[in-house]
């Protein structure tokens, strides 16, 4: 292998790590004992071999640029690597530490990840975990994410999907809206109803509706006036308060169903489900925070009957 970075050279990236972290040379200098000049300098030499201004300089603060955000953030996964490798290499790595970034959907997030968090911290207490519940995709380069888990796993070869669960979807309306509205008898009885919608964020239409028809399972557009947004969560707040129908998962509804508080409608087209899948970058030296993270989440699910491979 062709030597391509020299110690000088590592260490300017360092610096220039401390630097865009610390929003100053002056700062970035005084955490790693040198001088101000020696950390301009460090940046210069690094701008000058790349072809790039990776700060905006003033005389009061000092600003990445495009090209100095997106460099910054793959020089930091890259040395957090080296010390992992390093760590593992000299058996120091015994004990899993630092920050966990996990983004997750609101439904999947509430009723399945948060929960089994605690014990996933009394396990290993070293382990700091920040969850970011929202239904957007998320860029893991440019978010800093440790791993995800989504409705389905993207086309995307950088990134290693494992399978978590085909949740089961039901659609509930409260004892109130049906004595108001009636029971609807089959998917066709579904246009006279009111059907609350959530707007999918990757594509901006509303979310149809999945039903087993015989062997398969058919999607249906269905129709309300009202739409919700962002959190898939708002549906469910709606139809508990007797606005309509609506389809969501059986595991964020189960105690409102065993307390009579919503009813399943259509029983006989249920069944229908969609995947949840853990999603998390290739990576040769996997940090050892996330390997624990992964195998206790699947197995935690797993000993609830969830995991399905």
């Amino acid at each position: 292998m062709q030597r391509r970075f020299d110690d000088l050279l590592l260490g300017s990236i360092e610096l220039f790590c401390l630097a865009a972290e610390a929003g100053s040379f002056t700062l970035a200098a005084n955490a790693a004992s040198v001088t101000p000049a020696a950390v301009s300098r460090s940046v210069s030499r690094l701008e000058e071999r790349l072809g790039v201004r990776l700060f905006v300089r003033t005389t009061r603060q000092i600003r990445l640029t495009d090209s100095g955000r997106r460099y910054y953030e793959q020089c930091r996964d890259a040395l957090s690597q080296l010390v992992e490798a390093e760590r593992e290499a000299t058996g120091q790595q015994r004990t899993p530490a630092g920050v966990l970034r996990i983004s997750v959907p609101t439904p999947y997030g509430h009723y399945r990840l948060l929960p089994l968090l605690p014990a996933f911290r009394e396990r290993y207490p070293d382990v700091r975990i920040e969850a970011h519940l929202s239904n957007r995709n998320i860029d893991f380069a440019d978010e800093g994410f440790d791993l995800a888990i989504r409705g389905r796993a993207p086309d995307d070869s950088s990134l290693i999907a494992r399978k978590l669960e085909d949740a089961e979807l039901v659609v509930v309306a409260s004892p109130s809206y049906l004595r108001r509205a009636g029971v609807p008898k089959s998917i066709d009885d579904l246009a006279s109803h009111e059907c609350i919608q959530f707007e999918m964020p990757s594509s901006g239409r509303d979310l149809s509706w999945a039903f087993n028809d015989g062997a398969r399972e058919v999607e249906s557009i269905t129709r309300g006036t009202y739409r919700t947004s962002g959190d898939a969560l708002s549906g469910v707040t709606l139809v508990r308060s007797g606005a309509g129908l609506f389809q969501t998962y059986r595991f964020v509804v189960d105690e409102d169903l065993r307390a009579g508080r919503l009813v399943e409608v259509l029983k006989d087209r249920g069944g229908a489900s969609r995947p949840f899948v853990l999603l998390y970058p290739h990576a040769r030296y996997l940090s050892l925070r996330v390997k624990v993270f992964v195998d206790f989440i699947v197995e935690k699910l797993r000993r609830e009957g969830a995991v399905t491979s």
